[in-house]
């Protein structure tokens, strides 16, 4: 805070989402950290408190409504925040199974949080056959979910002393996600870049390229339709989460090697393949389902700024579900990835979100809504850490989280690699799919599917 002032104006990208909850889909994050036992309450709080709360400003602000017709929202500062207030201790009652804990936070999916506090809350769920779970609820308006992610990441520590005896060292970006907004960069500069003298004397050739790559970029986020099949319609207030037992990361890199293709290729492919098990099963026919992907554009190596906020594009993925083998699906997911890393399509619609945040409210919720009904929904893949983390002394098992949906998008997918296993889990519409746990099946058994195609022709 400087001097007396108590209030912080607020973004006009971060006030897009801060404005864009709708009771069929809130701009909720949501996340998950499975461990293998208990949490020291007194541990976790000062955790909290030195790692979030003193590093980033905006968990200790609540959003206050503008007034008149031009006046942005704004922060206010909250002095004195009371944790318990954002921290909630439950048990859940035998058997406290995946099933138990999946119904839990179901129940909040549709809930909105409160706007009389800061925008985030934690559930510190115990009663579980299989340790403890914190479940983490954060406003997108405070930041995207790739930034988010990082926070949560930058509470952890390598050994289960962290905490306690000064060793303290965040979760690096893992290596792979690096690689890839790397190459989201070098294919699409950021715009204000390419306005500078020393770019605009550059060859005509150059400029030709950007141009028309541009425009084929542009015309693909304006053509594509989200086709009608049992994944698409009219979302309803109430959602479900499912996800998986973590998978063995080796059989995926196995696939890959044998296939040519990365561990981001592979585990893309099986979700299309789960989305062409489910559309057969239900419709009897299956097409490419559409859904976004974010892509991170803050510098890899640099610390998260303390204001947080979005900086994000995304990037439309025709997922190949219309293709018969799964061995055509991982291909036509390799070319397609292939396609879109070389694509400036990133700083197209970052440029568009960036635009979009200064046209006013009523506008800006039209346009994010035109643009969410060209996707199925969100599909989110996380390299996290390869080795195993602590959270306020206890092991970390695994971790899924979910960004939000716009408008009437029906499914978001998280893919969250750590320490050697992958979790995938999808959040459904149950008005739209009320059986997610069909497509999780379906997920198995492509992964399976492809494990035997490359062991026969290996």
């Amino acid at each position: 805070m400087i001097g007396h002032r108590t209030e912080h104006r607020v973004d006009p990208v971060d006030a897009i989402w801060l404005g864009m909850d709708r009771p069929q889909n809130l701009m909720v994050i949501e996340c998950l950290m499975f461990l293998d036992g208990p949490l020291d309450r007194e541990r976790f709080d000062r955790v909290v408190r030195t790692r979030l709360l003193d590093v980033y400003p905006v968990f200790s602000r609540r959003p206050v409504a503008g007034t008149g017709r031009r006046r942005r929202s704004r922060w206010r500062d909250v002095p004195d925040l009371d944790l318990d207030q954002h921290v909630r201790e439950v048990r859940l009652p035998a058997p406290g199974d995946d099933a138990a804990l999946q119904a839990y936070v179901s129940g909040f999916l549709g809930t909105p949080l409160r706007r009389d506090r800061p925008l985030w809350e934690m559930h510190l769920v115990e009663g579980l056959d299989r340790g403890t779970a914190l479940y983490v609820r954060l406003h997108h308006a405070l930041a995207d979910g790739i930034a988010l992610t990082q926070v949560l990441l930058s509470l952890t520590d390598e050994t289960s002393e962290g905490d306690r005896d000064g060793t303290h060292e965040p979760a690096a970006p893992h290596r792979a996600l690096a690689d890839v907004v790397q190459a989201a960069r070098r294919a699409a500069p950021e715009v204000p870049a390419l306005l500078r003298p020393e770019r605009v004397r550059r060859t005509v050739l150059e400029g030709l390229r950007l141009g028309l790559s541009g425009v084929a970029a542009l015309r693909k986020l304006l053509v594509t339709r989200n086709p009608d099949t049992g994944l698409s319609g009219d979302a309803g207030e109430h959602k479900v989460a499912v996800w998986s037992e973590p998978i063995d990361l080796g059989v995926v890199k196995d696939i890959a090697r044998g296939s040519g293709a990365t561990v981001n290729d592979v585990l893309v492919a099986a979700l299309a393949g789960s989305l062409e098990q489910y559309q057969l099963a239900h419709d009897g026919r299956s097409v490419d389902i559409p859904t976004m992907i974010p892509v991170n554009l803050r510098p890899m190596h640099l610390p998260l700024p303390r204001e947080l906020g979005n900086r994000f594009a995304l990037v439309l993925l025709l997922l190949p579900s219309g293709l018969l083998t799964a061995a055509d699906r991982l291909a036509e997911t390799k070319r397609r990835m292939d396609t879109i890393k070389r694509s400036p399509e990133p700083v197209i619609t970052f440029a568009l979100i960036q635009g979009i945040g200064r046209l006013g409210a009523r506008l800006s919720r039209m346009l994010v809504t035109f643009f969410a009904g060209k996707a199925t929904g969100v599909t989110t893949n996380v390299p996290g850490p390869r080795e195993a983390r602590y959270f306020a002394g206890t092991r970390i098992s695994g971790l899924l989280g979910w960004v939000p949906g716009s408008g009437d998008q029906t499914l978001g997918t998280c893919i969250f690699t750590y320490a050697g296993t992958v979790r995938v889990g999808f959040k459904a519409d149950t008005r739209v799919i009320p059986d997610p746990e069909k497509i999780l099946e379906a997920f198995h058994t492509e992964l399976d599917d492809l494990a035997r195609t490359v062991a026969a022709t290996g």
